[in-house]
C-alpha cells in the first residue's frame, strides 16, 4: 500500500478512528444543541421533554460512539485476531450516524423509520465482533450481553416515547446508565490498576498496587443490583442502601490504586479521576435518598458526566496514542481538557447548591465548559485519528 492510498484509508484503517472522532464532534456539537434548546424549551422532537433528549443523545450517541470505538480496538487485543478497518467499519460509522440524524429530525420522521434508524448500530457493532469474541472462546463474551442489554433499553426507550409513556422512557434512561457504570467498573476495575503499574514501574518506582478479594468478588453483582434498583424505584430506600454499599465497595477498591503517585503522568492520573466520580456519585446517591441534602440532588451527573464521561475522555486520549504509534504523553492542550471536564462536572454537581437560584447559569457554565473540554480534544486529535500512524505501520 503507497503512502497516499494509506492516508486516504486512514480514518477507517481501525475501529477506534471513526468512533473516537465521531465521540469527540457529538460530545460537542450536542452540548451547544443542548445549551440552545434549554434557553429555548424546544427540541427536535416534541414527544419528549427536552431534558429526555439531551440525556438520550448523551448515552445512545457520545457514549454509544465512544463504546463502539473501544470494543472495535479491544477485542482484536484481547483475541488476538486482525483488526476491523475498511467497509465493514464504514458501513457501522454509516449506521452511527443515521440514528443521529433521525434523533436530529426528530418528529418530522415516521416512527418506524426513527426506530429503524436508530435500532440497527448495536446489533450490527454485536454481529460484527462476536465472530471474534466465540472463536476465541474469550473471557469478555459477557459484554455482548450488556450490548444487548444497552440495546434493549434504546428500544424500551424509543417505545415509550411512541406511547407517550414517559415513566418507562425514564427507567429505560436510567437503566443504560447502570450498565455503562457497570462497564466502567469492570474496564476501569483492569485498566487503571494495570496502567499505574506499568507507569510507576517506567519511573523506577515501586508499583505494590493492592487488590481486595472480598471487594473484587462482590462489586460486579453489587453495581448490577444497583443498575437494577436504580431503574425500577430511584428513591427506594433499598436503591439508597445499595448505592452505598456499592460507593462503600468502590471507594475501598480505588484506596488501592495509589492514584496519588500518578499527578505528574496526566494521562495516567485522569483514569483515577474518572474513577474517583463512582464512589462520589453513588455516595450522593444514597445521601440524597436518605437525607434529602440539595447538595447530593444531582448524583445522575456525578455518574454520567463524572464517571462515564472522564472514563472516556481517558481511554480515548490514551488509546488513540498508543494505537497510533505515539509515545503515551498528555499533550498539555489535552491536560486542559481533562481540567476543564472535571470542573464541567463538578459545577453540573455542586453548583446548584453552592449559588442556589441561579441554576440556569450553573447549567449553561458547566455545559460550556464541557464543550470546551471536548473542542481541544479534537484539536489535539482529529489530525491523529485522520492520518496514518506515526510508525509507519498500518492500523
Amino acid at each position: 500500500m503507497n503512502r497516499a492510498t494509506d492516508k486516504r484509508l486512514a480514518p477507517f484503517a481501525y475501529g477506534f478512528r471513526p468512533f473516537f472522532l465521531l465521540a469527540g464532534l457529538f460530545a460537542a456539537v450536542s452540548i451547544a444543541a443542548w445549551l440552545w434548546a434549554y434557553g429555548a424549551g424546544a427540541v427536535p422532537d416534541a414527544r419528549m421533554p427536552p431534558q429526555f433528549w439531551h440525556a438520550h443523545e448523551m448515552m445512545f450517541g457520545f457514549i454509544a460512539a465512544a463504546m463502539a470505538g473501544f470494543l472495535l480496538t479491544a477485542v482484536p487485543s484481547w483475541t488476538g485476531g486482525r483488526g476491523f478497518s475498511g467497509p465493514p467499519l464504514v458501513l457501522l460509522t454509516a449506521l452511527w450516524l443515521a440514528g443521529r440524524i433521525a434523533f436530529g429530525v426528530g418528529d418530522g420522521l415516521p416512527v418506524a423509520l426513527l426506530y429503524l434508524a436508530e435500532l440497527a448500530f448495536f446489533p450490527a457493532l454485536m454481529l460484527l465482533i462476536a465472530p471474534s469474541l466465540f472463536r476465541s472462546g474469550s473471557r469478555n463474551r459477557p459484554l455482548l450481553a450488556m450490548l444487548l442489554a444497552f440495546w434493549a433499553a434504546d428500544a424500551v426507550f424509543l417505545h415509550g416515547v411512541a406511547t407517550g409513556d414517559m415513566a418507562t422512557a425514564a427507567e429505560a434512561l436510567r437503566g443504560a446508565l447502570g450498565l455503562v457504570l457497570v462497564l466502567v467498573t469492570v474496564i476501569g476495575g483492569r485498566i487503571v490498576p494495570a496502567f499505574t503499574r506499568n507507569a510507576l514501574n517506567q519511573a523506577g518506582q515501586d508499583a505494590s498496587i493492592r487488590s481486595y478479594a472480598v471487594v473484587e468478588k462482590l462489586i460486579v453483582p453489587v453495581m448490577l443490583g444497583y443498575a437494577v434498583a436504580d431503574t425500577v424505584a430511584p428513591s427506594g430506600t433499598l436503591t439508597a442502601f445499595v448505592a452505598a454499599l456499592a460507593a462503600a465497595l468502590q471507594g475501598w477498591r480505588f484506596s488501592g490504586w495509589q492514584g496519588w503517585r500518578t499527578a505528574s503522568r496526566p494521562i495516567v492520573a485522569i483514569l483515577h479521576a474518572a474513577y474517583l466520580w463512582l464512589p462520589i456519585g453513588l455516595a450522593l446517591k444514597a445521601a440524597f435518598i436518605l437525607g434529602g441534602f440539595a447538595w447530593a440532588a444531582y448524583s445522575q451527573h456525578a455518574l454520567g458526566a463524572g464517571a462515564a464521561a472522564s472514563m472516556i475522555l481517558a481511554v480515548m486520549t490514551r488509546a488513540a496514542l498508543g494505537h497510533s504509534g505515539r509515545s503515551l504523553q498528555a499533550h498539555p492542550v489535552t491536560v486542559a481538557a481533562y481540567l476543564l471536564l472535571i470542573v464541567a462536572a463538578v459545577v453540573r454537581v455542586f453548583g446548584p447548591s453552592l449559588v442556589p437560584g441561579h441554576y440556569v447559569a450553573v447549567v449553561m457554565t458547566a455545559g460550556t465548559l464541557w464543550l470546551l473540554a471536548f473542542v481541544l480534544y479534537l484539536v489535539v486529535y482529529a489530525p491523529i485519528l485522520v492520518t496514518p500512524r506515526a510508525d509507519g505501520k498500518p492500523g
